[in-house]
């Protein structure tokens, strides 16, 4: 099997050989292999064995696992990410005739300027903000109960959903026309900002609210790894039966 990476301004491409150095050590182990590399002719006997397999490795290591790893650090740095708070075009207009509840937090930002400060120049009527675990602003420590209070910043009613409870109840929704969620996540199952995003879906599905979940990428979307949460185990930080690492 061939694995062709890409860099895509350049054309710059790299092919990696997955297992050849495993055949090659292999081979050299139970045999006297002659290998010829960049026009030397190498015979490998026994006592040559590990003199041998450290040339391998270092050979293979600045000849395609080095440029590999530069090639793709250099085409993901290229690569800008327009994650969906910064799409004000494509939802503004539809907030500003309508009363607005945040579910969002200190990682909420646009460039530099909170999503709450933009809603506001541009004339949304946020109405109520929703906090999640840490607090809106990130005043809360890890686990800390976090509870109803005014922002000092804007003065609108924060509502917590990580305190007495973590699903918005409908008098919390009540005057709401629509919902706009955008918290940062990490791609792990313990975190508990995809089971607060679970409740805000249940709670404005069943009232009816539309919701606007601006999208951020996973910083551990390449990576899945850890077991299948059991059922016997569902909680606030193990919702749904989803690897530790769930790469969505």
């Amino acid at each position: 099997m061939i694995a062709k990476i890409a860099e895509p301004t350049k054309g710059l491409v790299l092919f990696c050989l997955p297992g050849w150095l495993e055949i090659i050590l292999f081979a050299m182990k139970y045999s006297n292999l002659k290998i010829y590399s960049l026009g030397l002719k190498l015979m490998c006997r026994s006592t040559k064995v590990i003199k041998m397999r450290r040339f391998i490795i270092l050979f293979f290591v600045l000849t395609v696992a080095v440029p590999a790893v530069l090639s793709q650090s250099i085409s993901l740095k290229r690569q800008k990410v327009i994650c969906g708070a910064d799409q004000t075009d494509k939802y503004f207009e539809r907030l500003k005739s309508a009363k607005i509840g945040l579910v969002a937090n200190k990682s909420s930002m646009i460039g530099d300027v909170h999503l709450l400060d933009k809603m506001l120049k541009e004339g949304v009527h946020v109405v109520s903000i929703f906090c999640p675990e840490h607090g809106f602003r990130g005043e809360g420590e890890a686990g800390e109960r976090i509870d109803d209070h005014l922002d000092p910043v804007t003065g609108i009613p924060v509502i917590s959903i990580y305190g007495s409870k973590k699903k918005p109840d409908p008098d919390d929704l009540s005057g709401i026309d629509v919902l706009v969620f955008d918290m940062q996540d990490v791609g792990a199952r313990f975190y508990t900002y995809i089971s607060t995003l679970h409740y805000v879906m249940e709670a404005a599905g069943e009232l009816e609210i539309p919701l606007i979940i601006l999208d951020r990428p996973n910083p551990n979307g390449f990576y899945v790894d850890g077991p299948i949460r059991e059922s016997e185990f569902t909680s606030f930080v193990g919702m749904h039966p989803i690897p530790v690492f769930h790469g969505m």
